[in-house]
């Protein structure tokens, strides 16, 4: 978890317009499902994806879903537009993805957020409520399971 949170600090001090979600969001609100991978929602404007591939460049990102793994640049992030990027780096996985199921895109999901402060650095996170939603959507078991973790959180903070 160590890693994933210096991937969260360095997004965020490279001004990289995202919101946390998905299994990371989940444990900060409280679920014990750990996960292995850092799941934001992002502004995939192109000057948002160039502070990204800048914040990013000394760890070496690759596209992880693409058999031969071509580094993610600076360059390419000009030049292309994205829908979703998923990357393999040094300190960790991460998924910036364009929309989310459930609740849509970045401006909805930037809308259905909170700050969370993570010791001299903070970000947006989706909000309980909103990240259940958006696991309910999703279908899978796993996210049946964290959804229902979360909903007991929730009922037990009423």
């Amino acid at each position: 978890m160590i890693q994933l949170l210096k991937l969260l600090e360095i997004l965020t001090r490279s001004q990289v317009e995202f919101v946390l979600v998905g299994g990371a969001a989940a444990y900060a609100h409280g679920s014990t499902m750990m996960t292995q991978d850092i799941d934001v929602c992002g502004n995939l404007s192109k000057e948002n994806v160039v502070r990204l591939a800048t914040a990013l460049a000394a760890f070496q990102p690759k596209h992880r879903i693409s058999k031969a793994q071509p580094p993610f640049t600076i360059e390419q992030a000009k030049e292309e537009t994205f829908k979703n990027i998923y990357l393999s780096t040094e300190i960790g996985q991460l998924d910036f993805l364009g929309s989310i199921k459930g609740i849509g895109n970045y401006d909805a999901v930037k809308q259905a957020s909170e700050n969370l402060s993570m010791g001299d650095f903070s970000f947006k996170i989706l909000s309980i409520s909103k990240l259940i939603e958006a696991k309910e959507a999703m279908g899978r078991p796993r996210d049946q399971e964290t959804a229902a973790i979360l909903r007991n959180i929730l009922d037990e903070k009423k």
